[in-house]
């Protein structure tokens, strides 16, 4: 379905992001974590996309068989970097053959594995370059729906790590949008208050698109100290930092803290109506379904209803 027709139908959205596995048992953990998901019926799913090949193909392959074999609508994630217009365009074909409404389009990170990359070589250096071109693509109406591609791009709460000046990286934004993007999806955060700041500065350069939250719970004092590498620029505030060191060598607890202030963090955003929540699942379930029980709700529908 495509991004227009789902916002449309959800006054609220719950959506969660799977990333591409890169062994045969982390792919068996994906899809259990799947089918354990699937019943909280949200109202899409996104994939991850790595560039320079490391899991591209992976990802390719995740989201066509969501697409064929679950009741989930995945989004596709694509990123600009190490791709030639030919790669994109190929990729676009492939995911509109496959009856794929949906992209979440990226500027994208150097592989771990190629720090000297030249981004010179990349057809597009931007998001903004990549949703253009993704616009002219469904201008060619090579897609099932006449409209082609519903597009999403990544907002940054706090700020993009790349554009220490928050003006600046505001008019990134706003120029993402007004080159044809649908929706806002943004980088996790643990301080709602960032969030509504971001939404009140989204307001004031007229930037009226949906813009769904991104919340990640914190499981394990590994992911503790993962989250802000992930997440460059993503602080913890300090009344949460100060109940993770606390118990930082204590996965039990820290788990406990990181659920209950991600069904805090929830909570709050329902009762100010947000327009949606996009949970980053580590390919993991029990997290996520556990926040619904908590939230009191079976599924996304019931959960919905906490925010009207």
């Amino acid at each position: 379905m495509h991004i227009r027709d789902i916002f449309k139908q959800n006054p609220t959205t719950f959506s969660f992001e799977f990333f591409p596995p890169k062994t045969h048992e982390a792919a068996e953990l994906l899809y259990q974590s799947i089918k354990k998901l699937e019943p909280l019926k949200p109202a899409f799913v996104s994939v991850t996309y790595g560039a320079g090949g490391s899991t591209r193909e992976m990802t390719h392959e995740v989201v066509l068989r969501l697409k064929t074999t679950t009741t989930l609508d995945p989004v596709a994630h694509l990123t600009a970097v190490c791709h030639s217009e030919q790669d994109i365009c190929g990729i676009l074909q492939r995911y509109a053959k496959a009856g794929i409404s949906n992209i979440l389009a990226l500027a994208g990170d150097l592989p771990h594995d190629m720090p000297c990359y030249d981004r010179s070589q990349d057809a597009f250096r931007y998001a903004t370059d990549l949703v253009n071109y993704i616009h002219q693509f469904n201008d060619q109406k090579l897609h099932p729906d006449h409209r082609g591609f519903g597009i999403g791009v990544a907002g940054f709460p706090e700020g993009h790590p790349d554009t220490p000046n928050r003006v600046t990286d505001m008019t990134h934004l706003k120029q993402k949008v007004d080159a044809g993007a649908d929706y806002i999806c943004t980088q996790m955060f643990f301080d709602n208050r960032d969030f509504y700041d971001f939404c009140q500065r989204c307001e004031l350069i007229d930037i009226n698109v949906p813009i769904v939250a991104g919340i990640m719970p914190i499981l394990s004092a590994a992911s503790m100290k993962r989250i802000p590498q992930m997440a460059l620029g993503m602080r913890y505030p300090a009344k949460l930092l100060r109940k993770l060191l606390k118990y930082q060598d204590d996965d039990q607890n820290i788990r406990k803290i990181g659920i209950d202030w991600a069904t805090q963090q929830c909570h709050d955003l329902l009762d100010n109506h947000v327009r949606g929540i996009h949970f980053y699942t580590l390919n993991r379930a029990m997290a996520t379904v556990e926040i619904y029980r908590r939230l009191g709700a079976a599924d996304s529908s019931e959960l919905a209803e906490l925010s009207e």
